[in-house]
Parts: C-alpha cells; structure tokens; sequence
C-alpha cells in the first residue's frame, strides 16, 4: 500500500453509488478528510436520487450525479471526470463500470478493496479487509479505505456519530395537506425497504398508529409511490393518520424528519436520515448476522435499534427466521414515550 502524503489542497473523490442509508453511512469518512487535511477538496460520486442527501453534508464541496455521467457517450466519460482534475479516488462501494473510467481518465491513485477482482486491473490501492464477520458497524468499517490517508486506527462507533452534527437540512415547502403537520406532534412510520430489510408486520405497523392517536400524536405513512400501493389500504382511516406515500420529494421527506416527534422504520434509509438529523429513530431489526443492529443501527444522539431476542437460537444458527416478527407494539410504544 502507498504511503501517505499531505493531502492539503488535493482533491479527492469518494464513490458510493448505492442506497441512501448506505451513503450516509459513508458521509462521515469526508468529515474525517477535512479534519486531517482543511484544504483538500471533496467530490461525492452518486447515484441521482441520493444526491439531494450528499448535498446537506457540509464537508462535500461538489456532487457527481453518476446516472448522469452514464448518459454519455463511453468516449466521452473519461474526459469528463479527466477534466476534474483528481488525485485519488475511494470506491467506497465497488462498481465495476465507474472503476474503469476513473482508471481510462488516469487519476493518478485509484483505492478500491482487494475483494473485487476487477480491481485488480483497475485500482493501483487495494486494502484487505473484510466486512461480512466483522463486529464493526457499517460507518466504521467504510474508514478501512482511508488508511492510505495516514488513518492508524479505526475510529469508534462515539467519534463517528459525532460526525453527524455536518448533515444541516434546509427549510422545505410541504405540499398543502401536510403543512399543518409541523405545528403539531406527529411521529413517522415507514413501513418498507424496497427488499433491502426485514420488515416489521404491516398490522402492527396499522396497531401502533391506532395507539399513537390515542396518545395524542399525529402519525404519516411514508414510502414511495409503489409501496404505497402494498400498505395503502391498512392504514387507519383517521383525521389524525397520514398517507404521504409518493407525495413527498427527498427534500421534503426530510423537512419533515427533522420536524417530527419520532420515526419508526426497519434497516432502510428514512431510519438513517432520522438519525443524522437527531430525530428519535426507532430502528427494527433481526439479529442475525449481518443485518444485526452492531452493524447497521443508524446513527444519532437519539437513536436506538429493536431486536426480539439478541440470542435468538435460529438467527445464530443462520436458520430462516422472521424474529423480528415478535417485536411488540407495546414494545416500540414504550420507546417512543420515553
């Protein structure tokens, strides 16, 4: 591995083009960057619908919107990214097309994990580390591609959360039905995660709206368009109850995040938005690795994550099981009071 150099007033280009909770999770490794070296520049590599989160967080300077980039013609992508003038990339999430451009547009250190092969032929960095058995969470594992940076130790999972306090979301305009929410308490439940979780059971999720009216609160359905169509017809017929289910943009949804009394989700990106922006974030979880919450609770001050049993005989075992089933509504209706 190359070693490290003063990275001041070089810029750099950090490449997750996932999902949005994997982004955020990855938002921290900037912010160490920028502590280590003020003066460097900081280019965020994307997909198009998470960029509206990557440009809340304050140590990016600019965005790569890489849905875009794609567009155009092959000859002319490396150009493109040629043109930026970059010293080193970070393949935060490996991805076999884009690490061939950054190596075509020959940017000089190209850092990517061992455990792809294409990297081989495409990154001249490639630190060994694996994250499926590792006790690391998600955030900290991400700080392994910065050792070549001079990083000599993984920073806790406290330093990292610290990091959160750069996500500054702006005042959004909500669409007319919603804005009265925000004079009001009202807790979010978000039902889905398009496959990438377990999920809680959608008649719980129905019960503890039911119950949280009873309380007082206000509660709003969240989700896209298509998973509003799953759950639409269980959500509680209620003044007080809330389908905004393809009716919010990314910057609306966390407008109204960052304004609620609390956020109710399995491992998927709203629980994460939730936690950057220091909302209550109730996370439900199987405890199964590597779902478990050591690895991906989401961060915050005001963050907790939800398992029926840690110990959970057929979760250890990696058996089939849907534990997180069991979780009670009074269970959560707890957290959310306390």
């Amino acid at each position: 591995m190359k070693e490290s150099k003063n990275w001041n007033g070089k810029h750099i280009a950090i490449s997750r083009v996932d999902s949005i909770g994997d982004v955020l999770l990855t938002l921290p490794v900037t912010a160490w960057l920028k502590e280590q070296f003020p003066t460097c520049r900081i280019t965020f590599f994307c997909k198009n619908y998470t960029a509206p989160i990557v440009k809340y967080y304050a140590a990016i300077d600019d965005i790569v919107k890489v849905d875009d980039l794609f567009t155009l013609p092959k000859s002319e992508q490396a150009d493109a990214i040629e043109s930026l003038n970059i010293d080193v990339v970070v393949h935060v999430f490996p991805q076999k097309e884009l690490a061939k451009v950054f190596k075509k547009a020959k940017v000089p250190m190209r850092i990517g994990t061992s455990h792809r092969i294409f990297h081989l032929n495409t990154c001249n960095v490639r630190p060994n580390f694996t994250r499926k058995n590792s006790p690391l969470h998600e955030s900290q594992l991400n700080f392994e591609l910065l050792r070549p940076f001079g990083l000599s130790e993984i920073p806790t999972f406290e330093q990292v959360n610290a990091y959160t306090s750069q996500f500054v979301s702006e005042k959004q305009e909500l669409p007319e039905e919603f804005q009265g929410l925000l004079d009001k308490k009202y807790i979010i439940l978000h039902p889905k995660s398009q496959g990438s979780a377990r999920e809680w059971p959608m008649e719980k999720y129905t019960k503890l709206a039911q119950e949280l009216i009873v309380k007082g609160y206000d509660v709003v359905f969240t989700g896209t368009e298509g998973e509003g169509k799953l759950f639409r017809k269980e959500i509680p017929k209620d003044v007080m109850c809330h389908d905004s289910t393809g009716k919010l943009s990314i910057d609306q949804l966390i407008w109204l995040i960052k304004n609620a009394s609390g956020l109710v989700a399995c491992s998927t990106g709203p629980l994460h938005i939730a936690g950057f922006l220091n909302t209550k974030a109730i996370g439900l979880f199987s405890p199964r690795i590597p779902i478990h919450p050591g690895r991906w609770r989401p961060l915050g001050k005001q963050s907790l994550a939800l398992v029926f049993d840690e110990d959970c005989p057929k979760c250890k075992a990696k058996k089939e099981c849907n534990c997180i089933s069991d979780i009670s509504v009074k269970t959560v209706l707890q957290k959310i009071s306390d």
